[in-house]
């Protein structure tokens, strides 16, 4: 049995060919709506979340499965204080896979050690995010073709972003890639990524104030929002959520095929205007997300 907690577990070649198969889902959906079927997904989100909870359950339906589960803490016995692991033990009797994200970093690691069944970390507090990584990667492979001298900007909060810290993880194994790290000085990149993976791999990396500094450089953009849910002190939150907003007078000075990635939900950082540009990938991106999910589903369940 294998599961997914972190997107270093999988390798450059199997993130390839899960990419392989999101493509031919997306050319031959038909070829998979009933390949999981009398198969169920258990979503535990002890954390609220859209995107990558109705994804995951989109991606199961559309694979035939049935979903289970519950979307926030309070609506389970978690709120009777039983602990993650007597949780998910109890419910691997129950479906046949897991999803689950949690507040607290390391719970889906706890989550796979009691299960039956194969558990997918969709998201644990600031440290990991492997399911909206490989939507990352994805995306910028049907955006732009490849990832080999790739220059790719991470704008915005990178000390709190856990699908900045899994996608730099990821992109680190690719030949060439040079990172621009642009944000306040008191959300930059945590010294333990740039010491643990950029140094060892010689990734070339850059860290700026200013986007419009490196504007023009940049292959990919990869906007976050400061996230006020990671503060402790709401001052500090109003006082940097505001930081960085894109705007289309921003994009002026971009390459033409430059692509703005988000993982999204957005705040107020990306200007609504800039939706129309076609270097606005967000929303596809969040599409890919249903395909790529579909592919990491049926590779743990072990189907063809």
């Amino acid at each position: 049995m294998r599961n997914l907690i972190d997107i270093l577990e999988l390798s450059v070649e199997e993130i390839g060919e899960l990419m392989g198969i999101a493509d031919d889902i997306i050319e031959r959906p038909e070829a998979y709506s009933d390949i999981c079927k009398g198969k169920k997904l258990a979503t535990l989100f002890f954390e609220p979340s859209t995107r990558t909870r109705l994804s995951f359950e989109a991606a199961m339906y559309e694979l035939g499965g049935n979903v289970l589960g519950f979307s926030e803490a309070n609506s389970s016995s978690a709120a009777k204080g039983e602990s993650v692991s007597d949780t998910v033990r109890i419910v691997s009797y129950y479906a046949d896979i897991i999803a689950m994200r949690h507040p607290k970093e390391g719970a889906p690691l706890v989550a796979s050690y009691a299960s039956d069944v194969p558990v997918i970390n969709a998201g644990d507090g600031g440290h990991n995010h492997p399911t909206q990584t490989l939507t990352d990667l994805f995306t910028i492979k049907r955006e732009i073709g490849h990832f080999d001298g790739l220059t790719v900007g991470f704008c915005g909060d990178l000390k709190f972003g856990r699908t900045v810290h899994s996608l730099l993880c990821a992109l680190a194994r690719y030949k060439n890639v040079k990172m621009v790290f642009i944000s306040p000085e008191e959300l930059k990149m945590p010294d333990y990524l740039i010491q643990e993976v950029l140094i060892p791999n010689n990734i070339e990396y850059v860290e700026t104030t200013s986007l419009d500094e490196v504007m023009p450089q940049l292959d990919v953009l990869y906007m976050t929002r400061v996230q006020k849910e990671r503060f402790f002190n709401e001052a500090d939150y109003i006082r940097l959520k505001d930081s960085y907003i894109l705007t289309p007078e921003k994009l002026a000075s971009a390459k033409a095929d430059m692509r703005v990635l988000h993982p999204l939900p957005r705040v107020n950082e990306i200007a609504n205007t800039v939706d129309k540009d076609e270097r606005a990938a967000y929303f596809r991106q969040a599409k890919n997300g249903k395909y790529i999910r579909m592919a990491l589903i049926l590779r743990l369940l072990g189907l063809k």
